[in-house]
């Protein structure tokens, strides 16, 4: 008797056990689903100070595959020095090359299109030879229908960014979302680092923008309220990242995360990079 009952019990232990361990499993699989879409990179204003080819290197030194570059980086000797925005498309099949030797992927890119419609169109030329999957921008608020119809027409989207109070129409969520209504081709680019400076709780923001986040610029501050202050290293200011990656995995995220810094690190940013690609790393196997 005494045998079967402890027989009874052993296959108890084994299913409680099993359970268990294929619940962890789901678990696992969930946030692997999850994360699995967030494509991690590095916006290339980062590296301002460098040329783009010694810039790619940088970023491949880090870890993180993707780039969002800009059309006011230098290019480099081979391209004689040319701002990426004013390179013709053979210039820029011969950046596509250097980016594909470095094993990186242009996910985005930011235009600086002003307020001239054929600079916005030139933009949107390069993005779409760079095979983009969005634009990163800041469309003057008379022109929010026609940059719109522009990018309805290059089949892309615009994710819409913001700096601090009295740098941009756009240092307000709500702002945003203004920009957002009535424009398919529109979304958001949530920089987490300016919104402390506009007084703005980044996972509040994160909240707001909830189905309209295309890219997040993933960077930190040591206070709320203070315009003067750069940027620190992230994980060291007042920004709850383990909150708002949390926030990101409930709303579905999928996108890209670019780590970015204003400040100019001596002698590189690159060590405080390569610090955040693994603090980064860390937050996300602790999602729930």
């Amino acid at each position: 008797m005494k045998r079967f009952l402890f027989v009874g019990f052993l296959l108890i232990v084994i299913v409680v056990h099993s359970c268990r361990t294929r619940q962890q499993a789901q678990q696992t699989n969930t946030n692997a689903a999850v994360t699995d879409n967030w494509k991690l990179g590095v916006a290339l204003w980062t590296f301002h100070t460098v040329n783009f080819p010694t810039s790619l290197s940088m970023v491949d030194s880090t870890g993180a595959r993707y780039i969002e570059p800009n059309t006011f980086h230098k290019t480099g000797p081979e391209l004689n020095d040319s701002l990426l925005g004013n390179l013709s498309p053979a210039g820029i099949e011969k950046l596509k090359a250097m980016v594909k030797e470095k094993n990186l992927i242009i996910g985005s890119i930011y235009l600086a299109g002003g307020k001239d419609i054929a600079n916005w169109k030139k933009g949107f030329d390069i993005a779409k030879q760079l095979n983009v999957a969005y634009v990163t921008a800041e469309p003057p608020i008379d022109m929010w229908d026609a940059i719109n119809d522009l990018a309805g027409s290059y089949g892309l989207k615009v994710a819409i960014h913001e700096h601090w109070k009295g740098t941009s129409a756009y240092w307000h969520p709500d702002s945003v979302l203004a920009a957002i209504k009535n424009h398919p081709n529109f979304g958001a680019c949530a920089d987490l680092g300016h919104w402390p400076k506009s007084g703005i709780n980044p996972l509040d923001g994160v909240k707001k923008l909830e189905g309209h986040i295309l890219g997040i610029h993933l960077k930190d501050i040591a206070a709320y309220n203070n315009p003067k202050l750069v940027d620190v290293v992230p994980g060291t200011g007042v920004v709850d990242f383990p909150a708002i990656f949390q926030e990101l995995k409930k709303q579905g995220f999928k996108g890209h995360i670019y780590i970015e810094r204003d400040a100019e690190d001596q002698p590189s940013n690159l060590p405080s990079l390569i610090q955040t690609v693994k603090y980064y790393n860390d937050q996300i196997n602790k999602l729930k």
